[in-house]
């Protein structure tokens, strides 16, 4: 994940202003079957009836997480909206939005085309009925899309595909290079006190994330750290995992200087606050070591968690024909190459690793395409697990808020 970015500080700072962003939420998906699209999704029809024409309407609204649609503004090296309307005539807007919740809300009032939804979002606006399925015959470039990502859980819902990859990511543990001189095994540098490699303790230095699909970071330790609790996936946990599991959050609120959500806060905590071990995304780590930062990430033994973002479509959409020029436009090799090496995170079209990325750096290979199978990536629990009941997420939001509060 440690890129040694090309790009110049002040664009760095440009779009860590920009930024703001709570992100992302999604588990291994299955391994789908070869490149081929399912039969049930590829003849998804839209659920709100929206004609099938092709004739661009001349406009396309979407809902994004900030850095996610670029129109060269920062740097002009990356531009994939400005093409896009040239070739389609479809006039691109974009609502920026900093967490998963604000854009289940933003979808909930109906006045946009598209979403890049995370995993704890994405089924969430499948219950809610605010996306509609997509006929994957009109996007010819899914067959593209990287086989571990096709058909999975957290978009597709009884064999209908409800939007299509877009981009992905793990969630590392980040940290600082003259406090650990060689990279933390184990994710109990956030999660239990200890002095740490310069003699001290991580009391007060280490930061948990302010979300509550944070809980299933914390669950995936303990599937490690208490084998005895029989925990096998960190989205479906039983009352008294889930008991374990937020006695552990409860712990480590006593040692967190900071619930982050805001990269830019969490980037100025590791620079002037003293703060040394987080969970975090590749941007931040990749725009701190731009600024000459002793920062460096990596996945620890237990492995982590991950985002992978998925493009929905609005049940009314009004622009479906640019919507559907869109969701082929985005899986375009060179598109996702310059979005991973901007984003600091993963095309989910392998062909995109052989394109040569804007900064001409090894944007694949940096932001872990190699990882995938270490990440148990973000997906709403519904609270119907393999082995019965399980707790809700609805659970989860409230209890995390307590924890935040200290109770």
């Amino acid at each position: 994940m440690n890129r040694p970015m090309p790009l110049v500080l002040t664009l760095f700072l440009a779009l860590s202003a920009a930024l703001g962003c709570s992100k992302k939420e999604a588990p291994p998906p299955p391994a789908a079957e070869a490149a081929k699209v399912p039969e049930s999704a590829s003849a998804s029809p839209p659920a709100s009836g929206a004609p099938a024409s092709d004739k661009p309407e001349g406009e396309l609204s979407i809902v994004a997480w900030p850095g996610y649609i670029e129109r060269g503004e920062t740097d002009k090296a990356y531009d994939w909206v400005t093409p896009f309307e040239k070739e389609t005539g479809c006039k691109v807007s974009v609502k920026t939005a900093a967490t998963s919740d604000e854009m289940v809300a933003l979808m909930t009032q109906g006045e946009y085309d598209l979403v890049t939804a995370s995993g704890d979002a994405s089924l969430r606006l499948v219950a809610g009925k605010r996306v509609q399925p997509v006929d994957l015959s009109r996007i010819p470039a899914y067959a593209t899309v990287d086989d571990r990502l096709k058909a999975a859980p957290w978009y597709t819902v009884d064999g209908k595909a409800y939007g299509i990859p877009y981009q992905w990511g793990p969630n590392v543990l980040m940290y600082n290079t003259k406090v650990f001189k060689k990279p933390p095994t184990s994710w109990s540098v956030v999660f239990e006190e200890q002095k740490l490699g310069d003699g001290k303790s991580n009391k007060g230095r280490i930061q948990a994330y302010d979300g509550p699909i944070y809980v299933a970071d914390a669950a995936l330790y303990l599937m490690k750290k208490r084998p005895e609790l029989g925990i096998k996936d960190p989205y479906e946990l039983t009352q008294a995992q889930y008991d374990a599991i937020l006695e552990l959050l409860r712990q480590q609120k006593k040692l967190a200087h900071r619930y982050w959500h805001d990269a830019t806060v969490q980037m100025s905590d590791f620079k002037n606050d003293g703060v040394v071990a987080s969970g975090s995304w590749g941007y931040m780590v990749n725009a701190l070591i731009a600024d000459k930062q002793p920062i460096a990430s990596t996945i620890p033994e237990e492995g982590s968690t991950g985002w992978a973002d998925t493009t929905m479509l609005h049940v009314n959409a009004k622009h479906v024909a640019c919507a559907y020029k869109w969701l082929e436009w985005s899986l375009n090799p060179k598109v996702q190459i310059a979005l991973s090496e901007w984003f600091g995170s993963v095309p989910v079209v392998p062909a995109a690793c052989k394109e040569q990325a804007p900064g001409k750096t090894d944007a694949c290979k940096i932001n872990g395409f190699d990882r995938f199978a270490q990440v148990h990536f973000w997906r709403t629990p519904t609270g119907t697990c393999s082995a019965g009941a399980c707790v809700p997420y609805s659970r989860w939001v409230t209890d995390y808020v307590a924890v935040m509060g200290g109770r």
